[in-house]
């Protein structure tokens, strides 16, 4: 009996070992460079454009304006933390590598400067700080479909594609509301 045993498991470990071992192969990757790159890149643009749409949320004169900025603020709260939930389940920095070698293929950051936002924060109330706070977002926003259109082009994953077409969709729509308040100043 034990003869017998010993003869099973010697076949069992010659069958076993007789048929080749299939190599693990990982499915590939949901999501590309340029998707982690929108996500970045909006992100960051997300924190610039919120500076200037708080302040003008506070403080210009046309109630319109501070609609638009308002809406902007929400809208930007909803969508980061998607973005923030996919980077960080993809295992990928929230923030882009800022060297401008990165970028390469599409330009620069496209970044808010520190002075374009102390401008509007000095700018007087009324007036002049409207139009300084319209020609900033519109200038930020142009950015944001920018950078949203990339992923169109190129992003991989499609939850992300989706976002970035309604994120060109709501920011075409906001930059044509501030053209109009623009031409009628």
């Amino acid at each position: 009996m034990a003869s017998h045993l010993i003869r099973l498991a010697l076949i069992l470990a010659l069958v076993a070992g007789c048929s080749p071992e299939q190599p693990a192969t990982a499915p590939a990757p949901a999501f590309n460079a340029t998707d982690v790159m929108f996500l970045q890149m909006a992100l960051a643009q997300i924190v610039e454009g919120d500076q200037a749409a708080a302040l003008t949320a506070g403080r210009a004169a046309d109630a319109r304006i501070r609609d638009v900025s308002t809406e902007l603020r929400a809208q930007w709260k909803d969508e980061s933390g998607t973005m923030q939930r996919w980077l960080l389940g993809w295992q990928q920095p929230l923030t882009a590598d800022p060297s401008a070698g990165a970028h390469a293929g599409h330009g620069d950051l496209h970044a808010l400067r520190a002075a374009d936002i102390e401008e509007l924060r000095s700018a007087s109330s009324g007036p002049v700080f409207d139009r300084t706070a319209v020609s900033l977002l519109l200038g930020h926003l142009g950015n944001c479909v920018e950078t949203s259109r990339m992923e169109e082009s190129g992003g991989a994953y499609p939850p992300a594609k989706a976002l970035a077409t309604t994120v060109t969709r709501r920011r075409q729509a906001q930059v044509q509301r501030l053209l109009a308040l623009a031409a009628a100043q």
